[in-house]
């Protein structure tokens, strides 16, 4: 029996292996791939990453500059700002802050290492309009601008990023504010009140009118803008209403707006401005470059033994006022009686139309100004008093000014009688301001008699004291009264104190800037006691003449701020920005 060979199919191991070897081939391409770009994500992401540390890096040597610049202008000034700007350009993070920057070099943006860029720009100095935060505000302003490069030496990728940062370092006349306190500041009207300009709490500011407030201009505070009375106000809760016109402008909270005294900003410390310094204190330390006492051209001396008068320090107070001379403006022989501090007051008072002619013609002081006006004036009282009498300063016949406006400062009370600082008279009791000179009254207290004030008649009940219409326009830079349990301070729409019957029919009208810097040592006494005043209606108005820096009253101390205007990331040798597409 033959056997039958069928044909066997041909063998597929050879095929199968070979589709295996290219599967894997691929399997290894698409790993290979994978991993390659894994990789390079690894990478480009360590890089993004540190980039990221490179920037914060450079932000930390541009900070590092900062808060020495801040430090020396809020306690000195700009010219020690300047004075270290190569201090400042030398300034890096070093191992000395923190282990962690050992690894870490810095530059300029021009090549040079262990340095940061710091740059005042060539048009500062400007009077310009500040930022939106303090929109309605002008001030002194100078343009620095600070750039730094860091990369860390020991990182995976090596990557070097820059910043730039723009500051201003701003000077603010404290007269741009309708209403400044260097504390907490209470508004507590009983009669519609408008404010017409910036206000400013460097504490908490309590809204708590018993009637209308409007607010026209931006209003700020460095802790809180509340609805209510001051925790220890017992009063009942307000009851009126506010309008804020701007409220894009109420903000809370914000940065302090400080003088630059060198020491604690509290109000008590700041009270010093108006002080004489202490034996010992030099003129040109942080807080004497402040003090009254040693900016005003004319210090007057009251004293047991008699009253004298000498140039101010610009001379080193060496030049004496003939005696004869000082008598035609200054006099220490009336005397009054303050219903609300209870005590007779002998003040020194100055007769400001007699002062206005004295400076035209004297041959003691107007040679060292250079013929030119005075226009400022210091009262130091030294009278040994008994406790029932108070020391204090008044300034009366005031309508004209010496030409260039005046200052009158003192560490007492101040009370300013009758209409103030208006040439025209027929601008007595309205807000135009058009023909009034620079002023300010700077005090313990500022207390306003009106033109129907009478020394002999004020020991008379109330009733009996009537008031009359009258007029200041003049910056207010003096102390308060605070709120303490079960008495209110009397609030902004109390700050001039009165000691009369006004009545509805009789206006205050006032015209400039209300500042509440510091707690009255001298007149202390509390507000709202009977037999004291009557409120009069009140026409008051922020004195937009100091938005212009020819306007601004003599002497005028400024409150200092570091604002950022700019910040930007630059690439690797710059020290500016990129140009905006």
């Amino acid at each position: 029996m033959k056997t039958k060979n069928f044909p066997q199919p041909p063998k597929q191991s050879g095929s199968a292996l070979l589709m295996t070897l290219i599967m894997c081939g691929a399997a290894l391409a698409i790993l290979a791939a994978a991993m390659a770009w894994s990789e390079s994500s690894t990478r480009l992401t360590h890089r993004v990453i540190q980039y990221d540390v490179s920037v914060a890096g450079a932000e930390a040597a541009t900070e590092k500059v900062l808060s020495q610049v801040t430090r020396d202008y809020m306690y000195g000034s700009e010219s020690l700002v300047i004075a270290n700007l190569g201090l400042y350009r030398n300034t890096v993070p070093t191992a000395a802050d923190s282990h962690y920057w050992s690894t870490w070099v810095f530059d300029d943006g021009n090549g040079n290492v262990g340095q940061t860029y710091v740059q005042r720009d060539a048009s500062s100095g400007g009077y310009v309009a500040l930022n939106p935060i303090y929109a309605g505000l002008n001030g002194f302003v100078s343009t620095y601008t600070l750039v730094a490069h860091a990369e860390d030496t020991a990182s995976v990728q090596e990557v070097n990023a820059g910043v730039y940062e723009q500051l201003q370092l701003a000077g603010i006349p404290i007269f741009q504010f309708a209403m400044y306190s260097s504390g907490d500041m209470e508004i507590s009207c009983g009669q519609p009140f408008a404010v017409t300009g910036p206000v400013h709490s460097n504490g908490s500011l309590y809204v708590e009118p018993d009637s209308a407030l409007t607010f026209q201009s931006g209003v700020t505070a460095v802790v809180s803008n509340v609805f209510a009375r001051e925790a220890l106000d017992t009063r009942p809760p307000p009851s009126g209403t506010v309008v804020y016109e701007q409220p894009q402008l109420k903000l809370a909270p914000v940065q302090a707006l400080t003088l630059p005294i060198g020491v604690s900003n509290s109000p008590q410390a700041v009270r010093e401005i108006i002080e004489p310094p202490p034996a010992g204190e030099s003129p040109n330390s942080q807080l004497g470059r402040l003090r009254y006492y040693n900016l005003c051209d004319l210090v007057v001396v009251a004293a047991d033994t008699g009253t004298t008068a000498t140039s101010g320090e610009f001379n080193s107070f060496l030049t004496q006022v003939p005696t004869n001379e000082l008598a035609t403006f200054v006099s220490v022989a009336a005397s009054f009686w303050d219903a609300r501090e209870g005590k007779t007051v002998r003040p020194v008072d100055i007769n400001v139309g007699a002062l206005v002619a004295w400076n035209l013609t004297n041959t003691s002081l107007r040679p060292l100004l250079l013929g030119s006006n005075l226009t400022s004036v210091y009262v130091k009282d030294l009278r040994n008093l008994t406790a029932a009498n108070l020391g204090a300063v008044r300034v009366f016949n005031g309508l004209q000014l010496p030409p260039k406006g005046l200052t009158v400062a003192t560490g007492r009370p101040l009370y300013v009688w009758g209409d103030y600082n208006e040439y025209n008279t027929l601008n007595l009791g309205t807000t135009n301001t058009s023909t009034t000179l620079p002023a300010s009254l700077v005090a313990d207290a500022v207390t306003v008699l009106s033109d129907n004030w009478s020394d002999g008649n004020s020991t008379a009940a109330l009733s009996s004291r009537a008031a009359a219409s009258t007029t200041v326009n003049a910056a207010l830079l003096t102390g308060a009264v605070d709120t303490t349990l079960g008495y209110y301070s009397g609030g902004m729409e109390n700050f001039p104190r009165f000691l009369e019957s006004w009545g509805l029919a009789n206006v205050f009208t006032y015209n400039g800037s209300m500042i509440k810097m510091f707690p009255s040592l001298y007149a202390t006494n509390v507000w709202g006691q009977t037999n004291v005043y009557d409120p009069p209606t009140r026409n008051w108005s922020y004195d937009a003449n100091f938005n212009d820096p020819t306007q601004i009253p003599p002497k005028t101390p400024s409150l200092q701020q570091v604002i950022r205007t700019q910040w930007a990331e630059v690439t690797p040798g710059q020290d500016t920005p990129p140009a905006a597409p």
